[in-house]
Parts: C-alpha cells; sequence; structure tokens
C-alpha cells in the first residue's frame, strides 16, 4: 500500500460588500459550487456533498474519483470541509486498485475582516493511499513519491484557482441578488401603511 500527500494555503482578499461574507459563507453549498462544476455535485444530505471529479490520469491509469464531503459553517464564518468517504472507478483488470483506494481530505477557511476588505486565509490536505500494480510498483520510491505528489497538488491547486476566481464572483452576485430582493420587499412592506404626520 502506497500513500500520497500534499497540501495547499490559500490567502484572498475579498472587497467588503453591504452584507458581510461571513453571511454569505454561512451556506455551505456555496463553496462547494465554487470547488467544481455545479453538474458534479450530488447532495447527499444536511451539508454533505458528493464530487464526481473528472476523469484522472495517474500513472498511466485512468481513474474517476468520487468524493464525500462534510462541510460545516461555523459561527464566526469558518467553514470546514472533511471527506467522509470515497471511491474510485477504473478500469476492470484493475479492480485491486479501486478495492484499496482510500482518500482523506481536510481543510478550512476563515475570514478576517479589515476596515476595506477581509482576508480569506485557508488550507487543504490530500492524502490517497492504493495499491500500485506492477510495474509501476517497482519504479524508485523517489520517483513515486515526486510523481504522486505533483498529481495531488495539481488537484489542490485546480481547487485553489477554482476558490480564487468563482468565489468572489458568487459572492458579488449573492449580494447584488439579496439587495435587489430587499428593495422589492421594501415598497410592499410599506403599501397601504397610514402616514401620520
Amino acid at each position: 500500500m502506497k500513500e500520497f500527500h500534499a497540501s495547499q494555503t490559500l490567502c484572498l482578499r475579498v472587497p467588503n460588500e453591504a452584507i458581510p461574507i461571513e453571511h454569505y459563507l454561512r451556506q455551505p453549498q456555496r463553496l462547494v459550487q465554487a470547488i467544481t462544476d455545479p453538474r458534479r455535485i450530488e447532495v447527499l444530505g444536511e451539508g454533505v456533498y458528493r464530487l464526481s471529479l473528472r476523469p484522472l490520469q495517474f500513472f498511466g491509469i485512468s481513474i474517476e474519483p468520487t468524493a464525500d464531503l462534510q462541510v460545516r459553517s461555523h459561527s464566526d464564518g469558518t467553514l470546514t470541509l472533511e471527506s467522509v468517504g470515497c471511491q474510485v472507478k477504473g478500469p476492470d483488470y484493475l479492480s485491486f486498485v479501486n478495492d484499496s483506494f482510500g482518500m482523506a481530505l481536510k481543510g478550512t477557511l476563515t475570514p478576517h475582516r479589515e476596515t476595506t476588505y477581509t482576508e480569506l486565509r485557508g488550507w487543504a490536505d490530500l492524502r490517497i493511499q492504493l495499491e500500485l500494480p506492477p510495474p509501476i510498483s517497482f519504479m524508485p520510491t523517489s520517483v513515486l513519491d515526486r510523481t504522486g505528489k505533483t498529481f495531488l497538488s495539481g488537484i489542490l491547486t485546480t481547487i485553489k484557482y477554482r476558490i480564487e476566481r468563482q468565489l468572489i464572483e458568487d459572492y458579488r452576485a449573492w449580494v447584488a441578488a439579496n439587495q435587489a430582493q430587499l428593495q422589492v420587499s421594501a415598497p410592499s412592506a410599506l403599501h397601504g401603511r397610514t402616514v401620520q404626520g
């Protein structure tokens, strides 16, 4: 059994809007949608999501991992993410690889408010375990470790890039939609009220 590991940090400045980003971050599904294509997400329950990743090439083997993620929102706006299940589809002749595959993903995202912006600080840690088939298992350990780390770092870098690109855009759209909704409901709340003077 071989284990591979990689980690990634994130530091993202988000300009402050009329509604603080902490309110946005209390909706975990929005972070999940920022991580990957919404068409590849299945809601399993309260705060639990199944992500189906695109087919990946790992040591020349095409695999399709799925990960079940538990996403929790805390009162200070911090989000925590942890994998609670995983499976992988690969070629039938490598069923022992599929059976041995294990993945652990953990991460956090915490807002730190400043005067004109909020800094989101986060980290993610990704580990996978699997039984490598020959002749891959006979490769030097240093080559296996380097290749595995590069592969996992690529996954985390993609997630980081999507958060940096999608999260601010989605947050601004969410604020605009909420403000528009408030403007629509405000006149109807005043409608019919007698003004005394």
